[in-house]
């Protein structure tokens, strides 16, 4: 047992530091989360990067499991597991952020925001892709224009790693707003 939670921090601490030289560039924030990605995807699906807790979910509500925030707080690795049928509130984020399937897949709504009308109109939200990320996908974005919600659409347990542009250890989450508008589609 002591071998695989050795070999586990040995990969967790590999993807740290491959994360920690795309960051370190200091490129623009969509620029960076490409770069992330790129680094992101050879680690997804691996046995032993995630203890057995960290892959544990909640009845309730998907669970965040903070694996690395970068002390300077540059970046923050957390592993979310979602069990089928869980899903966020639309929402945006604080930072560029790039998420990959570890396990499972992940449904996703991207919206854009229509603001409001001069005649009275309140804001609202219109659909403009559904995405299935499948074991191994990847995909980032930077603010503004990262309006979405995320699901566990299949019958099993998903888990994705997310790497945010923040200190989530301090923050506690990644979300900037909640959207209650009223949605197309």
């Amino acid at each position: 047992m002591a071998s695989l939670t050795s070999n586990g921090t040995e990969r967790l601490a590999a993807l740290v530091a491959d994360i920690r030289e795309a960051v370190g560039r200091g490129l623009p924030p969509d620029v960076t989360a490409y770069l992330v990605g790129e680094k992101l995807a050879p680690h997804l699906g691996t046995e032993g990067l995630l203890t057995p807790e960290q892959c544990e979910g909640d009845p309730g509500h998907y669970r965040q499991h903070l694996l690395h925030a970068e002390s300077d707080g540059s970046f923050s690795v957390v592993a979310l597991v979602w069990l089928p049928g869980q899903r966020t509130a639309v929402h945006d984020h604080v930072s560029w952020c790039v998420t990959g399937v570890h396990r499972g897949e992940e449904h996703e709504r991207r919206y854009r925001l229509i603001p409001a009308a001069g005649t009275g109109e309140p804001a609202r939200l219109v659909a403009t892709e559904d995405v299935v990320n499948p074991q191994g996908a990847v995909c980032g974005f930077a603010p503004p224009g990262d309006i979405h919600r995320v699901w566990n659409g299949c019958a099993r347990k998903a888990i994705s790693l997310h790497v945010y542009g923040a200190d989530i250890s301090r923050l506690g989450s990644s979300v900037r707003r909640v959207y209650e508008l009223p949605a197309d589609r």
